[in-house]
């Protein structure tokens, strides 16, 4: 019997590694949220949230996948670490999308 087979975990276990990937994805989710929400509205918190959080996700998520000495279903939270480093960079670009936009028409700003 290989190794990782002895060290596999079961794919209901919750451990340490996989709450940490799953937070990370779920704050990086709400980032993206954020995100396209701010895309919506003119620039404000939202593309501040989505910016920081999604840095958060990124980084974590990013951890979490440098750390794992096995693929998914070992238990290490792989697919959450990816899963964030992918929503966390998207909550990114929605958020620098909606720092760098122009106001619409109509909105306050100085006149043309």
């Amino acid at each position: 019997m290989p190794m990782s087979a002895l060290f596999a975990a079961n794919a209901y276990t919750l451990t340490g590694d996989r709450i940490v990937a799953t937070a990370a994805a779920l704050i990086a989710l709400a980032a993206a949220v954020a995100g396209g929400l701010a895309l919506r509205r003119p620039a404000g918190r939202s593309s501040a949230l989505a910016l920081a959080a999604g840095v958060v996700g990124v980084v974590v998520g990013a951890l979490v996948v440098a750390g794992a000495d096995g693929g998914p279903g070992t238990g290490n939270g792989i697919v959450g670490g990816y899963a964030a480093v992918a929503l966390g960079l998207t909550a990114i670009l929605l958020g620098a999308l909606a720092r760098v936009r122009k106001p619409r028409r109509g909105a306050a700003g100085p006149p043309a």
